[in-house]
């Protein structure tokens, strides 16, 4: 009998074991003092993982456990593993991927940010679902109507930056166009958000989507609004505020909030951007300079037509040759041959409606100055219109103290106060004075 109460026990330590270790655990990887977070659903069916700052969530994962406490999770789509000793309260083990190693210490639960400018009900206001269709793609939305709307209410429809996103352009558990939204409804202006072609709800083809695609999304779900209000605008958000742009300048809207829109070129702004990251990793000024003139100069090709000139033409580090190849292959996907030749400059004298636009001035994805110049300069004069450098925000309108896309998880902050301030401001003066 003891014998038999002796494996009974041992049982039940096991399961207790193997029980303890079932759930949500999570942790933060220092690579080089950034820090990124990494989750594990260590469940019994389809297990997985995420990693929050570069907004990656259902990575499916193996897992492992030992009589011991030790576990295992295989992440074979990353080439990448963690073994960690189960403590009780934590699992201590490292983290390995390509050849390196890292020290992770896994807690229970998951590790969620604090969002509270998130609008939580009950609300002033009402909301409706809608759906509206461009081709073979329907558009899935939240149409935002304020309290006492008539066809006289304005109404804007909220068009999304690059990338697939939901209605809520959802980022690190941020959800700047429900914030938005929000805002101007309780100042008694009516919204449109929805989800981006094969994003959320809706269904579409991405994969060979061009932003002209993008826009055409745009302009079915304005013919929607015109069904019910007379004064319809647009707020755009990154490539978002190009589209809203060229609605404009095609006369689809009425007037226009461009928040980190590109009105320069879309290869300028890759040059761009690769300088500010390459400035940052400690190589040579005339090292970049080199590795911006080669990407620039394939830019233009592909633009213009011609023979990609060759890396090893170029007097540069083995490891840029191999990004340059990497920038081959991402220009031959129709949005990205198409972004690269997008400027908006020849069309800003077609746009006569009023426009509002915001750059921010720590903003690493859409140059401030540059943009803001070249759409203040183009437009057409009109008293209506304002252009306002944003101190000290992001790409997505958050105080920061870098512009880095890696803070971007860590602000509480979704969307600067007195950006919104000035939004509903200004809408509400050319729209209801």
């Amino acid at each position: 009998m003891k014998r038999f109460l002796t494996i009974a026990l041992l049982l039940f330590s096991l399961a207790s074991i193997a029980n303890a270790q079932t759930g949500t655990w999570s942790g933060k990887l220092d690579i080089q003092g950034v820090k990124l977070s990494i989750v594990f659903h260590l469940v019994d069916e389809n297990p997985t993982m995420d990693s929050p700052d570069q907004g990656v969530k259902g990575i499916p994962v193996q897992v492992e456990r030992s009589a011991t406490g030790m576990v295992t999770v295989k992440i074979p789509s990353l080439a990448a593993s963690y073994e960690g000793l189960w403590l009780v309260k934590q699992i201590v083990g490292t983290f390995k991927q390509m050849g390196s190693s890292l020290p992770l210490t896994l807690t229970p639960g998951e590790d969620k940010p604090n969002r509270p400018q998130t609008p939580l009900g009950p609300f002033p206001y009402a909301t409706e679902e809608v759906s509206f269709a461009n081709g073979d793609a329907v558009l899935k939305g939240t149409l935002v109507l304020p309290e006492g709307y008539t066809r006289n209410t304005p109404v804007l429809i909220m068009v999304t930056g690059s990338g697939q996103q939901n209605r809520d352009e959802e980022i690190f558990e941020h959800k700047p166009f429900a914030v938005i939204a929000d805002a101007l409804a309780r100042a008694g202006i009516a919204t449109l958000r929805y989800d981006d072609r094969g994003a959320g709800e809706s269904t579409g083809d991405m994969a060979n989507a061009t932003t002209e695609d993008l826009r055409d999304d745009a302009l079915a779900g304005i013919k929607l609004l015109r069904e019910r209000f007379d004064k319809v605008g647009v707020i755009g958000h990154s490539e978002g505020g190009t589209i809203a742009l060229m609605l404009a300048a095609d006369k689809q809207v009425d007037f226009v909030v461009s928040l980190a829109g590109m009105v320069i070129s879309g290869a300028e702004t890759l040059v761009w951007q690769s300088r500010l990251s390459l400035e940052g990793s400690g190589l040579p000024e005339e090292t970049i300079d080199t590795y911006c003139k080669l990407i620039g100069e394939a830019f233009q090709v592909k633009v213009h037509g011609g023979s990609m000139p060759r890396a090893d033409d170029y007097d540069l580090p083995e490891a840029l040759k191999q990004n340059y190849m990497a920038v081959l292959m991402q220009i031959q996907t129709p949005w990205m041959a198409r972004f690269l030749s997008l400027d908006m400059r020849p069309l800003l004298k077609n746009i006569t409606c009023p426009v509002l636009a915001f750059n921010g001035t720590k903003d690493m994805q859409v140059a401030c100055e540059s943009n803001l110049v070249a759409l203040q300069s183009g437009l057409p004069v009109n008293p209506k219109n304002r252009f306002e450098a944003v101190e000290g925000v992001n790409h997505l309108f958050q105080h920061c103290a870098t512009g880095n896309t890696t803070e971007y998880r860590e602000i509480e902050e979704t969307f600067a106060p007195e950006v919104l301030g000035m939004m509903v401001q200004w809408v509400s003066t050319i729209c209801f004075i």
